[in-house]
């Protein structure tokens, strides 16, 4: 607050959330995922267990809120399950987002007894058809066994956790189905469905799977040229701001820190935790040249322009 006013770089301590990518590998293939359509341009891997503990280690003091994910299945990592118990015994708030393909019984018995406190699992279609419009190579039924079986453990073990979300991401394949999809997460017993907006990179002239329902499109269309030709702009006005820039940040596999989660491709790198500290990045030189162009010039940084940050 005080940097949005002033328009200068001032920031104290460290970040209240970090998300941590546990693997950029996917057994998916999303059409509109870099990870999924294997156009993401850097390295695969996993994170190590070591280099993630050491890490926790630098930020539990005052770390509240870890999201266990970036790009990537979080639940392909052989270690998935160790790491979140490990973030539990420093106390912190533990989030992540599956597809759901790996909820087998010993898997959903593992997340239960790991303590993780948040599980989003994207479901984004009511039968098969929909899922896979989006989902490619996944499952429908395959998720949904997976979700019955979380629901189903969570109440064998008496716990609270985690709290279990549907995510449905809407698009013009599946938006005749919101409210199917809110009876079908009462039926399965989730905590909460959510409806989430679609991003895509190339929205200028449209795109098959963005939705024509104003409210959850980050899209609007306008009129072009002497044809009328319907183009896209993001609803974004892309102000000034960012209360990431001095509230989170995000950490890739292979420990480069990255501004924030539409950095996918690791393009503004601010250092490595291999051989840097925490504290020496996210007090840098090249974080607060980031954070200044965000006060000064927002629009010029092409992550921005799919960010909801600024969006009325």
């Amino acid at each position: 607050m005080v940097s949005r006013i002033t328009r200068k770089v001032i920031h104290w301590g460290r970040p209240l959330s970090v998300s941590i990518e546990p693997t950029n590998l996917c057994n998916l293939h999303c059409p509109e995922c870099p990870s999924g359509t294997k156009t993401l341009k850097r390295e695969r891997g996993f994170i190590g267990r070591d280099t993630f503990k050491k890490i926790i280690d630098q930020l539990s003091p005052e770390l509240f809120y870890l999201t266990f994910y970036f790009q990537g299945e979080p639940y392909l990592h052989p270690g998935f399950h160790e790491m979140v118990s490990y973030v539990k015994s420093k106390k912190i708030y533990v989030s992540t987002s599956t597809n759901g393909h790996f909820l087998t019984e010993t898997n959903a018995i593992s997340t239960i007894k790991s303590g993780i406190d948040r599980l989003i699992i994207s479901l984004d279609g009511t039968d098969q058809e929909s899922y896979s419009s989006y989902r490619e190579g996944g499952s429908y039924e395959k998720v949904l066994q997976g979700i019955s079986e979380i629901v189903k453990q969570k109440k064998s073990l008496k716990s609270d956790k985690p709290h279990i979300v549907i995510q449905f991401l809407v698009l013009k394949t599946n938006q005749h189905q919101i409210r199917k999809i809110k009876q079908l997460g009462v039926e399965l017993g989730v905590n909460k469905v959510e409806l989430k907006t679609a991003q895509f990179y190339e929205f200028e002239k449209g795109n098959p799977l963005m939705t024509d329902i104003d409210r959850y499109s980050r899209y609007k269309s306008c009129i072009s040229g002497s044809d009328n030709t319907p183009l896209f702009k993001i609803k974004n006005r892309l102000p000034n701001r960012c209360f990431r820039m001095w509230s989170s940040s995000v950490i890739t596999w292979d420990g480069w820190v990255v501004p924030c989660c539409y950095d996918k491709d690791a393009g503004y790198k601010m250092g490595n935790l291999n051989n840097q500290s925490f504290d020496e990045i996210w007090t840098g030189q090249k974080y607060d040249e980031f954070r200044k162009k965000i006060l000064h010039s927002r629009k010029e940084i092409d992550i921005c322009k799919n960010c909801a940050e600024g969006i009325d």
